[in-house]
């Protein structure tokens, strides 16, 4: 039996501050076992650090797990204690939600958990919950010459991706990271480990596959994987759309385009305040590939800068953006910026005025390195389109576009006044749009929403299923963050 004293004692941490019970927190996780970062060290430092220099929050304390059974003892002392557990599996969160979102959280720093093995036979893949995404393309290139469909970035955690979408240049051919994935092994709050695939736990299965930050750790992901292809072409292709006449136009045609693009075409236009390009990936070779924009090409005027071809390496290498492709531990890359991004369907003659009118008239006067990437996100031809609108969390497949809206500063602080750009950029899209007609992608966070707006635009009519499962698997919210799932 419990004596008084210590049922005070503990009384007393219950309603303590998450700061307040570090040193209650450092005993158990010592007590299970589970490695930690000692606070000031340079493992510490490199472990806190944002990728979003912007959001610079910091944890209570910092496990370090190599094991699934340290993922079960962190969580353990975290539910114990009553401090909030975030997983960061890269650290790329545009939100710092892998910090938590906020001081004072216990961070599981998985990037140690790396490992990725391919069965030949079967074609599936075992991936650790911390690995990069360039390692595991690379480790399933030199396995197999086996890949599948994921973001461009080599520093990016396959776990935050996959788990939330995990867009990237094959995606309208091959779909979203989520759809490749077969099975994962999840810690839960109450620290026990569960298998889910379609038939093992199928509501949190479908749950982890479009908002799975909130309802427990991956440990390993299972992917199938496809052979890739000899050779794809990459391409980047320059439009001058000098007046806001010519950009209407010539965003009509990206439209009417995306729509119909052929299955075997990736595309996104990339505006900034310097130029504007149509770049993307091919599944083939450079005939195919001008036949296939032929059509787009001869309605924007468009000017090749580059049509090159190569294996599926050299595709990752060019959109990696120079970086090496295995990426592991340490990773030390930030940058300062404000994000937001949205998704629409075509937008009619009053909308695409909008959204060109602020970009020519007000978007230009800023002179920060900012971009918006539209993806042809859907289309009649799309893989992201082809499964069922509700087969997983990931809310918003039947939208054409997926816009990411970016604003940065090479150095210094970003300025108060440099949040309206954003907003305003998104906002003259929508305003015209009703409110079930449009959403934003939880990767590409806007941190200024608050909870309830982030909840619904992220994961519109799949939220109610979502906090029932939310309540079901962590009822006290263990794996919180400010954006994140709440339960019912």
């Amino acid at each position: 039996m419990l004596q008084l004293g210590a049922f005070v004692a503990l009384l007393g941490l219950a309603s303590a501050s998450p700061f307040e019970k570090a040193a209650a927190l450092s005993d158990c996780l010592s007590s299970a076992g589970v490695p930690t970062d000692a606070t000031g060290t340079s493992d510490w430092k490199l472990d806190a650090a944002p990728y979003n220099l912007r959001l610079n929050y910091t944890p209570v304390a910092i496990a370090v797990p190599t094991t699934a059974a340290h993922v079960q003892g962190a969580i353990a002392c975290a539910a114990k204690l009553g401090v909030k557990a975030n997983a960061k599996c890269g650290g790329h969160s545009y939100g710092s939600f892998g910090l938590g979102g906020e001081d004072g959280h216990l961070i599981l720093e998985l990037d140690r958990m790396n490992n990725v093995v391919l069965d030949n036979s079967t074609g599936i893949a075992r991936v650790e919950g911390g690995a990069r995404l360039g390692h595991v393309a690379s480790e399933l290139y030199n396995q197999g010459k086996r890949g599948f469909s994921h973001g461009t970035c080599p520093g990016v955690g396959v776990g935050g991706h996959a788990l939330h979408g995990g867009y990237g240049v094959s995606s309208h051919t091959k779909g979203l990271a989520l759809d490749w994935m077969v099975g994962a092994t999840v810690v839960l709050a109450n620290s026990t480990i569960v298998n889910c695939s379609e038939t093992e736990h199928p509501d949190l299965y479908w749950a982890v596959r479009g908002a799975g930050s909130s309802v427990g750790v991956v440990t390993e992901f299972r992917f199938k994987t496809f052979v890739v292809p000899e050779v794809l072409t990459f391409y980047v292709a320059v439009v001058r759309w000098a007046t806001e006449d010519k950009a209407i136009e010539g965003l009509k045609a990206v439209q009417e385009f995306a729509e119909e693009m052929p299955a075997e075409l990736n595309m996104r236009l990339f505006i900034t305040p310097r130029f504007i390009n149509l770049e993307g990936l091919y599944y083939g070779d450079k005939a195919g590939l001008q036949a296939a924009v032929a059509p787009l090409v001869a309605k924007t005027n468009a000017t090749f800068q580059l049509q090159q071809e190569g294996g599926w390496l050299d595709q990752l290498k060019h959109f990696g953006g120079g970086l090496p492709l295995d990426q592991g531990h340490p990773y030390d890359f930030h940058e300062t910026f404000y994000s937001s991004s949205l998704y629409t369907n075509a937008l009619n003659q009053t909308q695409l005025s909008d959204f060109v009118n602020y970009w020519f008239k007000y978007a230009k006067q800023n002179k920060r390195d900012w971009y918006v990437q539209l993806d042809f996100h859907g289309g009649k031809n799309s893989a992201v389109t082809k499964p069922d609108p509700d087969s997983t969390s990931y809310a918003h497949r039947d939208y054409l576009f997926m816009y990411l809206f970016y604003d940065r500063v090479d150095k210094g602080i970003f300025p108060a006044s440099g949040f309206g750009h954003i907003q305003n950029f998104v906002s003259n899209i929508t305003e015209s749009i009703p409110e079930n007609d449009w959403g934003r992608y939880i990767n590409y966070p806007d941190p200024n929403l608050d909870q309830n707006t982030a909840q619904t635009n992220y994961w519109g009519s799949h939220l109610d299923k979502l906090q029932a499962i939310k309540k079901a698997v962590d009822p006290t919210d263990v794996f919180h963050y400010p954006q994140g799932i709440l339960p019912e």
